[in-house]
């Protein structure tokens, strides 16, 4: 199988970039846990509530979404 040509020389993210995809990855994936889980944590106070979601929420964000951000990122820089 041919894999897409990887883009060469892309600089790393500015702060900025990274800021806005972080918050790209990290809104919609809290505001999907927190549909799909409502009521399974409707008994838990604010702390543990955040404290179930920030532990399900970080890998997905990290190993799932990160990745797929960075490349997207790359393929567009690279374009530009």
């Amino acid at each position: 199988m041919n894999q897409p040509a990887r883009p060469t020389n892309v600089p790393p993210p500015t702060k900025h970039q990274l800021a806005l995809m972080i918050w790209v990855a990290v809104v919609p994936t809290l505001i999907g846990l927190n549909l799909l889980l409502d009521d399974a944590l409707a008994d838990l106070s604010t702390a543990p509530r955040t404290f179930v979601l920030a532990t399900i929420a970080v890998p997905i964000v990290i190993y799932g979404l990160m990745p797929r951000l960075h490349r997207l990122r790359a393929r567009l820089v690279a374009r530009a």
